[in-house]
């Protein structure tokens, strides 16, 4: 999809539809106030006379506005003026994409960067137009025999009222682009079945991704042979009663001037089903384990936005990629394995995977003396009773990295919660048996998860995002959300931006 910058008069715009937003009070807002005079106060009408009301989320198409050249009008509500911040702008467009993606256009014209919000400037605005925009067109129809027709809508003009901000919100909607583009990737990903999309398919996906980048991604594959040499057996317990080999995924990618300095390393887990293995889970809703995989997602998505955005950072992506089944040769209840860190594991439920896996990972990431660590997984139902479905749960051994994610997270509106990592909570890993155990019990099992991984991440500033409850919607319109490829990505370009900051004070 592409998103071209206009300055003109909107009234001139000639589009398949103009995209109007309309506070529920107050003036219009200058392109509304614009295209109202040129069609003989059409708009003003409309809302006096109650024909459409502004609150938020309403939309109302005019078929036929006279003294436009656009075709079509599209009134969205933005609510309440004094009410809009953040989350209702994103609400409104939402809500206008929608309605776009139903339409039969090819081409929409948008006047989003018109709408106040304090603390956010123009290219914030337009780089969230982009990012909604290839958010409502998205569709999964891989496997549909007869798949319903995809939304026409592939340019989406915005318009700016002020001509000083036509540079901003270029490099706006190109920001958001690129993050749309690798939101779409990790859903997709997340969405594909079990029986496509296992640890061999992701690492296919990778080697696509370095060979489409022309050299600027640089990937390694780990098979089990080169993992056992390794001395991953950790990572290599959880894929044991699979028929699916594990692979632990490699990518590099420089971006900085200088060839040395320490990269930022991302790592997802990507186990891409998760039956439990001999603790074995309910049947019902099962086949959401296919989402186990969706940190990992949220990696080659973060990749792919990337290799678009260009920033000028040396970075490596980590996934730790594994099926978990049942067989004669699974891990069981009880057994004790050795990690790549040489740390060895009571596994006393083998439904607690994810750490297993992760925890090879965050050792492995050692050798590249990273900046920092960000491990990403769908780790604990716990988190979902602690935070729902908004908020990704966030852990760090580091606090001011936990301000950083926090910080992409409200700039991205991909937001997070910093929970406490504390010591008290370390002693509920204690085992008899072994240097640790796998799980700490029903308390905070979100915490002592991250306990868990903090003990393979003390040679780095590191921290934990746990997805559960943010990278899939169940129910009627169940599929990946794709999420948190946005909070991630900007951590990135803050991190090139103190790079730069750091540079000139030089």
């Amino acid at each position: 999809m592409e998103f071209p910058v206009q300055t003109a008069n909107p009234v001139k715009t000639e589009t398949a539809c103009i995209v109007v937003p309309v506070f529920k009070d107050g003036d219009l807002l200058p392109a509304a106030a614009k295209l109202d005079d040129a069609s003989e106060r059409l708009i003003g009408q409309l809302i006096e006379r109650g024909d459409f009301d502004a609150g938020l989320g309403n939309v109302q198409l005019v078929p036929f506005a006279p003294g436009v050249s656009a075709e079509r009008l599209l009134l969205v509500g933005l609510g309440e003026q004094d009410k809009c911040r953040e989350g209702a702008f994103r609400k409104a467009l939402d809500a206008a994409f929608t309605a776009l993606a139903g339409l039969p256009v090819d081409d929409a014209a948008v006047a989003f960067t018109d709408v106040p919000l304090p603390d956010r400037a123009c290219d914030w605005k337009a780089r969230m137009v982009a990012e909604a925009a290839q958010r409502a067109v998205y569709r999964f129809t891989e496997f549909k025999s007869e798949p319903a027709p995809a939304p026409r809508l592939e340019r989406v003009t915005l318009v700016v009222s002020e001509n000083g901000d036509a540079d901003a919100a270029r490099e706006g909607a190109r920001i958001g682009k690129a993050v749309g583009e690798g939101v779409a990737y990790a859903r997709t990903l997340g969405n594909l079945p079990g029986n496509v999309c296992t640890p061999s398919y992701l690492a296919e996906q990778a080697e696509a991704l370095g060979q489409a980048s022309g050299g600027t991604l640089a990937v390694e594959i780990l098979d089990e042979e080169a993992l056992e040499a390794l001395g991953a057996r950790s990572l290599l317990s959880v894929g044991r009663g699979s028929a699916e080999p594990s692979r632990l995924i490699v990518m590099q990618y420089q971006g900085a001037e200088n060839a040395d300095e320490a990269p930022h390393v991302l790592v997802g887990k990507g186990i891409t089903f998760d039956t439990g293995g001999i603790s074995l889970k309910p049947g019902e809703a099962m086949d959401e384990m296919k989402f186990d995989m969706c940190g990992a997602a949220s990696v080659f998505g973060t990749v792919k936005a990337t290799l678009a955005i260009k920033p000028k950072l040396n970075l490596v992506f980590i996934v730790a990629a594994a099926e978990n089944m049942p067989d004669g040769r699974a891990t069981k209840p009880g057994d004790i394995i050795r990690t790549l860190k040489g740390l060895s594991v009571e596994v006393l439920n083998t439904d607690a995977e994810g750490r297993l896996v992760l925890c090879d990972a965050l050792t492995y990431a050692e050798r590249f003396q990273p900046a920092s660590v960000v491990d990403i997984a769908t780790l604990t139902g716990a988190a979902i009773i602690a935070l729902g479905h908004h908020a990704t749960g966030l852990l760090s051994n580091d606090d001011d990295l936990a301000l950083d994610l926090l910080d992409a997270g409200e700039t991205a509106w991909d937001r997070a919660w910093h929970l406490p990592l504390w010591d008290e909570y370390q002693e509920q890993l204690d085992s008899n048996f072994a240097d640790l155990a796998n799980i700490g019990g029903r308390p905070a099992g979100t915490i002592t998860a991250a306990c868990f991984l903090s003990r393979f991440a003390d040679k780095f500033p590191w921290a934990h995002l746990d997805i559960a409850g943010t990278a899939w919607t169940s129910g009627k319109q169940k599929g990946a959300s794709g999420r948190p490829v946005g909070l991630l990505t900007q951590y990135l370009l803050d991190r090139e931006a103190d790079a730069v900051a750091e540079i000139e004070k030089e």
